[in-house]
């Protein structure tokens, strides 16, 4: 199959001729029809994540056509339309059995933990505790959307944030994530304040039901600007990009009793950023993680995004073909593309 691959943390990948995948006997092997191209896809590359075994192929949003199933999955067969959380569960440790998949102690992540879909096929683990299925009216490209950063964005806004009609949200970074988070929040009925450095995706967070933008290249200080157009600060604040500024910057936009979820990597080299904690005390913050969402969770996004409550396809900018996908990867950091980009490896 043709897959991207790259050698070397940080130097040009490249598409070549590797082995296909098998499946292993509780897995399958996916088609891939498409595959989103996310910042966390960089850090892989840049070398912040330490799962990874060089050479490798990245690529962890995706959605297919099963190709081929192991001998001891049951729900699955060749033909199926699904797509896969970005964490890949046991199903079997104290943490699957609470139905927190989403924090497996064995968790496999494709693109990370072993070769991922950046590539024609991709093998994925223990299929009948992670795959989805796909309604039929449902594109792969939108597909591909949901798999991290949506469902992410999901999860951490509803679930982890709790976000209410009538709250303020804060959102910053205004990527994929973050418009995902933007559109989420407002659909949840909150008034959301996005910030980023682009204009291009300003104007899409306004689209997807921002009340107020604030660019961060025009004020000194986005936290001040978040607490004075929410006179008082955010109830809710996502740090949707991943940086010791930008983690900050949400902590520091809050009001009183205000939640702050970390959504965006940390690229320090240890994993760590400092973080205003003096506040967090002071105000009795809650500082909360989200990690992608569990596979059982998805029929309830599903069925918003069928109901067009929720239009993750307006998210998708662009589509590129798996011979530009290299390029687009270098490129993440210094110029991201505003929304999401899907490979279609078949293109």
């Amino acid at each position: 199959m043709r897959a991207v691959v790259f050698a070397e943390y940080g130097k040009p990948a490249e598409v070549r001729e590797v082995p296909d995948p098998e499946p292993a006997e509780h897995g399958v092997v996916v088609r891939v029809r498409a595959t989103g191209l996310c910042r966390s896809d960089w850090h892989g590359w840049m070398g912040h994540d330490p799962d990874i075994t060089l050479p490798h192929v990245p690529g962890h949003e995706l959605a297919g056509e099963v190709e081929s199933v192991g001998a001891r999955v049951t729900g699955w067969r060749p033909g199926d339309r699904v797509t896969v959380p970005f964490v890949c569960a046991c199903g079997s440790c104290p943490s699957c059995a609470a139905g927190d998949q989403q924090v497996c102690e064995r968790q496999t992540q494709p693109g990370f933990h072993h070769w991922g879909s950046f590539a024609e096929y991709v093998a994925l683990d223990h299929a009948d505790v992670n795959l989805v299925a796909l309604p039929d009216d449902m594109t792969y490209a939108t597909a591909a959307a949901l798999g991290c950063r949506f469902a992410t964005a999901f999860r951490a806004v509803v679930q982890q944030g709790r976000a209410a009609p009538g709250e303020w949200v804060a959102v910053h970074g205004c990527g994929g994530v973050g418009l995902s988070a933007v559109m989420i929040a407002a659909a949840s009925g909150a008034r959301v304040v996005a910030v980023d450095v682009s204009p291009r995706a300003l104007d899409l967070a306004r689209r997807f039901g921002a009340a107020h933008t604030v660019d961060a290249t025009r004020v000194p200080d986005t936290a001040e600007a978040v607490v004075e157009l929410t006179a008082g600060g955010a109830h809710l604040s996502l740090d949707a990009l991943g940086s010791p500024v930008t983690c900050a910057a949400s902590v520091g936009s809050l009001r009183r009793r205000g939640r702050h979820v970390q959504i965006g990597l940390l690229p320090s080299a240890d994993g760590t950023t400092p973080v205003p904690m003096a506040r967090a005390i002071a105000l009795e913050l809650e500082l909360l993680g989200s990690h992608g969402m569990a596979a059982h969770a998805y029929p309830g996004m599903l069925e918003l995004v069928r109901s067009g409550v929720l239009r993750p396809d307006l998210l998708v900018t662009r589509t590129i073909p798996l011979d530009a996908a290299p390029a687009a990867l270098a490129e993440m950091d210094a110029a991201p593309a505003a929304g999401v980009t899907v490979v279609d490896p078949w293109s």
